[in-house]
């Protein structure tokens, strides 16, 4: 089994976090990603759309898109749990984790690409005020989500999960798109702050 991965890039970190919360560990392939290595014919045979991460298992089967693969490792190795447990926790964590992804994680993403300059060779077309679009509908979330965390410690109730994994990466990729966590919200800066103390923030 090899894990491709893409270093700093947001989705190959999320799944690295999901292996070190899991203690799992798997062959890691260095893909990298500032030469364009994931286009290579390589990488675009095992993954059409040149993105990582992208998990090849011993009979050649290919996974690809870090949620899924990270469902993948769940099923394998059940605990800790971290899909949520039973049929309301389970269905808590999705809710969570679709939530988080879709109005926090891929709105930081859509900043960062349509506006950083070294990302102008990447999205092309670039739209810049898309990107700057992106920016306060993250900033709007993060207000609805601070109001959530006031009277839970995890995303999606008392357990970590992966919708705190997918909060962690795009809170820390805030960073290169040129966007902050305002003050105000305390509750989402005490839970980001609690999230980068666990050891498997580091992967």
């Amino acid at each position: 089994m090899k894990l491709y991965d893409g270093g700093r890039a947001p989705n190959p970190r999320r799944v690295r976090v999901f292996l070190a919360e899991k203690g799992i560990e798997v062959q890691m392939v260095p893909v990298d990603m500032a030469g364009l290595e994931h286009k290579s014919a390589l990488m675009t045979s095992r993954n059409p759309l040149q993105r990582l991460p992208v998990l090849e298992l011993d009979d050649g089967t290919i996974l690809t898109e870090s949620v899924a693969i990270c469902r993948y490792f769940e099923e394998l190795h059940p605990e800790p749990a971290l899909f949520g447990r039973g049929a309301l926790g389970k269905a808590k964590v999705e809710m969570w984790q679709r939530r988080v992804e879709l109005n926090l994680f891929m709105c930081v993403a859509a900043a960062f690409r349509h506006i950083h300059p070294a990302m102008k060779e990447w999205e092309v077309p670039q739209i810049p005020t898309w990107g700057e679009a992106n920016k306060p509908k993250a900033l709007d979330f993060l207000e609805i989500l601070d109001g959530e965390l006031a009277s839970r410690e995890f995303a999606a109730g008392d357990e970590y999960s992966i919708a705190d994994i997918t909060g962690l990466i795009a809170i820390d990729f805030m960073k290169p798109a040129r966007m902050r966590v305002p003050e105000e919200f305390g509750n989402v800066i005490r839970w980001h702050q609690a999230l980068s103390n666990r050891p498997s923030a580091a992967a």
